[in-house]
């Protein structure tokens, strides 16, 4: 049931944001599934590229978002066996 829930969280979630490019701040912080402080200290840290019009409000790129959820990938013991196999190849 609690997996259920959280499928169709992110399935709305997803499918309320597949047509924007430009998330405000709040959205990114909905989209990350991050709290505020989090997200306030990454941008002070330039840990996540933003947007800053005017010096107002701050926008990020979804495409920036996706690539900052992806880094530091922790690959899996099969992954990493068959990057091994074939290094040993060449």
């Amino acid at each position: 049931m609690k997996k259920e829930l959280k499928g169709n969280f992110f399935q709305r979630l997803s499918s309320k944001y597949v047509e924007k490019e430009i998330l405000s701040f709040n959205e990114a912080r909905e989209y990350l599934d991050v709290s505020k402080s989090l997200l306030y200290k990454l941008t002070l840290q330039r840990g996540i590229s933003y947007f800053k019009p005017n010096g107002g409000k701050v926008y990020f790129k979804k495409q920036d978002l996706d690539s900052w959820m992806l880094q530091n990938e922790a690959k899996s013991k099969e992954h990493l066996e068959k990057e091994l196999l074939n290094n040993l190849k060449s």
